[in-house]
């Protein structure tokens, strides 16, 4: 695997280093000793799916609140999405700004997102499977959302949503009061 650091701290584009023959490939996905050797500690202990029919489906910006903040890997088995890494850690120095990759099943791409950082995508091709690998067991109660167009955080999506959940379509602007629960 290689280790591409983002301009958001502890965000990182994980590449897979695919062994090839005529067959196809084969590529370790993730090795807890591996990521810990690139200063990127993670151990996945949950794994989720996540389906989605239609191109231009968003979801996002979601997060744990602490202490029940979570660190993820997402990465496309089929289909190809813009995904969205957004700072919300006070003490960063990248507090509030956002990085993005295009993961698809063909680049085998996958984005680190640690605990902290909001997380959302927007598919860019209809059927369109993101697995998660999650550090921790998740803690009903404690999400967390931000919107996706907020204008504080200027994310630059390549097109507005076709697809979105009234929730997500209908948080407040960053800092009200009601904090984005979702």
């Amino acid at each position: 695997m290689r280790f591409e650091p983002t301009l958001i701290l502890g965000v990182a584009i994980v590449e897979l280093e695919p062994h090839v023959d005529e067959r196809g490939f084969f590529a370790r996905a993730h090795c807890p000793d591996e990521f810990a050797v690139a200063g990127y500690p993670f151990s996945p202990v949950q794994t989720s799916i996540s389906r989605n029919h239609a191109k231009g489906t968003l979801r996002g910006m979601h997060y744990q609140a602490r202490p029940h903040g979570e660190a993820k890997l997402v990465r496309v088995v089929r289909g190809r999405i813009y995904d969205v890494a957004l700072d919300l850690r006070p003490e960063s120095p990248t507090f509030m700004h956002w990085t993005a990759a295009e993961l698809s099943a063909d680049n085998g791409r996958a984005l680190l997102i640690p605990e902290g950082v909001a997380h959302g995508f927007l598919t860019l091709e209809p059927e369109s499977d993101i697995l998660y690998q999650i550090d921790r067991m998740f803690e009903p109660g404690h999400g967390r959302a931000v919107r996706w167009n907020d204008p504080v955080f200027a994310i630059e999506w390549p097109a507005a949503p076709d697809v979105i959940s009234a929730a997500d379509a209908s948080l407040p602007d960053f800092g009200a009061e009601s904090a984005g629960e979702r």
